[in-house]
Parts: C-alpha cells; structure tokens; sequence
C-alpha cells in the first residue's frame, strides 16, 4: 500500500472510520477512573486491565482510553487502566495485573523485550492478551493473540511518499523517545519512502522547554530543512513555536492528532496529519478482548488489524474536526 493509495481514499477512510468509532455505544463515556463502565450487554461481569506506556501530559492517551471505557461501558467490563513511561514500570502493572487475577490485559509494547516477561506470566496463568498502539512487529512472536494500531513503517513510507509529492528536499524527522520502536520505525520509513535527504533529531519529550530549543537550534543552524516530520501532536504544536522562534520557512507535518493540532490544520500551521485513529485502537483492544472471553472470537485471526494510516489535511479536516473537538478523534 503506497501513497498514492493512500492518498485516493483518506478522505472517505478518515469519514467512514470515525462513525465506526462512534458506534453503538454512544461516543466515549464521561467516567474516567478504575472500574469504569458498566454493562449494556447480559454477559457476566469481567475485569480487563489496559497498561499503557503513555507518558503524562499527551492527549493522544485521552483519546485510547475514551476508545477502551466506551468498549467497557457496552461490554459489561470493569476497567483497570494505568500507565508508566517506564518500560520495567510497565511491565511491574502488567505483573501486578496477572497477580491480581483480571480476566483479560491489553497492553502497548513500546518496548517489547522489557515486556516479555510480564506477558508471559499472563499466558502461563491463562490470561488472554492483545497488543494495541505498539508492537506491530513483536506481537506474533511474544505469543500476543491480537493488534490493534498501524503497521509504523509503513505509515512513515506513506509519509515518505507524500513528502516526496509535496516537494520536500531535506526532512527533520523528530524522535521524542529513544529506543521506542513504534517512533524509531516511523522515522525508518520515512527515509525509506522519502527520495530527498532525511535527518533524525532525537528529543526528550519529558522536558518540553528543552524540545523547543533543541528544534529552534537546529532550525537556526539548517535553513536547508524544509520539512519537520513530528511524530506526535504535541511535539508539531511546538515545532511551530520553533520554527517562529528561529524565522524558519519549515513546512511542519506530523503523526497523530488531538484537538489542538486539528486547529492547527484548519489555520495552516501544520500542513498535514497521519491518523492511526487511537479512540479505535482503545475500542477494539477492549473489544476484542470481550469477544473472546465471551465467545472464543479472534478479531484479525491472528493478524494485525490495522486502524491507519490515513491523512488528516484542508481537504477533509472539516470531516473529523468536531469529533476531535468532542475528544473521539
């Protein structure tokens, strides 16, 4: 699947996926804590852990876990989420949740080798696990009965590929978390589908003030740089900042979206957007988890089931903007 490809159907896929992503269920629920949900199907109550790696402060993880409490609100599941950035953190909650008897985890593996463990001490206890968000690559060999995210190098040739029509010459794709594969892969493919020069800029998203710098140096230093591949929303909303600070002539593309970067957008600050639709990736994880415990159903059959890439852009922000304005997309 090549740009092109993905180009010709982003308006209608971004559109069609969003409904789907507002089912039945009636959009997110308010509920936001532990043990939230409660049941519209007859199903026997069950209690699903989702342990993520989300780090404090990125909306992009409001949009997940709105996507898993809706899942949970219709399925009658009593929701444990938590998170820590820290990949043996992480996985000490994935352990803590198999100790503590849940019926199914869903789990990111960011970093799947410090993972394994845990996740085998699920399966040795006969928990039911599924990946989502992170762990394209790792989830068949770690044992992880399901997917739900995007295929990161293939998103980032997509975003090559666009690049490439657009008219890029030089491209600073900005790493936020070393030895993350999901962002390490983005940026692979980004060089792999990009026929112009691509520079990896490596930032610690934890110290906002210091990505600022760091892109308003490199800027400085670079006027050559013609694009700014941001891998998160909140680190294009502060490439903008850079680029002003350093009166660059940058064009600032990005992965991912919240309400902020739709505004973004719409105002032309950033130019465009590669969705992986995380309300979904929420949704289905819990989804398919349900499914399973309920009925011995397998979403993707032991293949990923891809929620991205599309593109968000002028073209057809107007399709998702109050969406992500009312915190679903």
């Amino acid at each position: 699947m090549t740009f092109k490809r993905l180009a010709a159907f982003a308006g209608a896929g971004v559109l069609a996926l969003g409904i789907v992503s507002c089912s039945s269920t009636g959009g997110a629920p308010e509920g936001s804590g532990e043990g939230s949900g409660g049941g519209t199907v007859d199903t026997p109550r069950m209690t699903i852990a989702m342990i993520t790696h989300e780090v404090p402060g990125d909306s992009f993880w409001d949009l997940i876990r709105k996507g898993a409490e809706a899942a949970a609100q219709k399925d009658n599941i009593e929701l444990r989420y938590s998170n820590d950035p820290e990949a043996p953190n992480q996985a000490n909650l994935v352990q803590s949740a198999v100790d503590s008897g849940v019926d199914g985890i869903a789990v990111t593996l960011a970093k799947p080798d410090a993972m394994a463990p845990a996740v085998a001490a699920a399966q040795a206890a006969d928990i039911p696990v599924v990946a989502f968000n992170s762990g394209f690559d790792n989830f068949k060999q770690m044992g992880v009965q399901g997917y739900f995210g995007q295929d990161e190098r293939l998103a980032g040739i997509a975003a090559g590929e666009r690049l490439t029509a657009d008219g890029a010459q030089k491209v600073l794709c900005v790493i936020q978390e070393q030895g993350q594969v999901a962002l390490e892969s983005r940026c692979a493919g980004v060089t792999e589908g990009f026929q112009g020069q691509t520079e990896i800029l490596n930032v610690n998203s934890r110290d906002m003030p210091s990505v600022e710098s760091t892109m308003t140096a490199k800027l400085q230093q670079d006027p050559e740089v013609s694009h700014v591949v941001a891998l998160g929303a909140p680190i294009a909303l502060t490439a903008v900042q850079s680029k002003s600070n350093a009166g660059s002539d940058a064009t600032i593309v990005t992965f991912d979206t919240n309400a902020a970067l739709v505004d973004a957008i719409e105002s032309g600050d950033v130019e465009w957007a590669v969705d992986q639709q995380p309300y979904l990736q929420g949704y289905l994880a819990i989804d398919a988890l349900w499914l399973y415990l309920s009925n011995k159903n397998l979403i993707g059959g032991g293949e990923p089931t891809l929620t991205g890439p599309s593109f968000i852009d002028s073209s057809n922000i107007d399709a998702v903007a109050e969406l992500a304005r009312g915190g679903t997309r």
